[in-house]
């Protein structure tokens, strides 16, 4: 799809003939590179609201300053100029409020998406984005711990990484000190 980001996994790094060690190190350095990401159709859409919203801005203070120069000494126009310079606060405050949601939004989707969640949409709705704080740099403050929290809460909603670790046999196979003492008691049995 156009716009969206693939996230490639350890084990498909692996196959293309990685050791598991560089596959982790390639990973780390794409979750890294990808902090910030924003997809373009997302950006697109961001984008044109905030041109949209910036445009009517501009037509509600045109109509303003038409107004006060026609009501000077009535008071009913004042009053009438007073409200819409409300109104142009309200709007303004709500066009904020909605770029704000939009970008904590992106950031716990492309966050879920890292973390292999399985129905991200179910998991979405626990965030509280009361607690999240949009930094200055694109960052989400808080993010991270709310994250953790439901990665705890919900473990059957992440994906468990698979490790390429070989389980410890005890006992199956003898180790070297323990052959060679089998093999020195066989030869003093025998005689050697």
């Amino acid at each position: 799809m156009k716009g969206e980001m693939s996230i490639m996994t350890k084990e498909q790094l692996m196959e293309m003939g990685l050791s598991e060690e560089l596959a982790d190190k390639v990973l780390a350095a794409h979750k890294e590179e990808l902090k910030g990401y924003i997809p373009k159709a997302r950006f697109d859409e961001v984008n044109n609201a905030k041109k949209d919203l910036e445009n009517q801005l501009k037509d509600r203070d045109k109509q303003l300053k038409d107004l006060q120069e026609k009501v000077k000494g009535n008071e009913e126009l004042e009053k009438t100029i007073k409200e819409l310079q409300e109104a142009n606060k309200k709007a303004v405050s709500d066009y904020e409020a909605k770029i704000r949601n939009m970008a904590l939004d992106n950031a716990i989707k492309l966050a879920l998406k890292e973390h292999r969640v399985k129905y991200e949409d179910l998991l979405i709705s626990k965030f509280d984005k009361n607690k999240l704080t949009l930094k200055e740099d694109g960052t989400v403050e808080g993010l991270d711990e709310q994250l953790k929290t439901l990665r705890e809460n919900y473990k059957d909603l992440f994906e468990q990484p698979l490790s390429g670790h070989t389980p410890n046999n005890a006992g199956d196979s003898p180790t070297d000190g323990k052959m060679q003492q089998i093999a020195e008691t066989i030869r003093q049995n025998l005689g050697f």
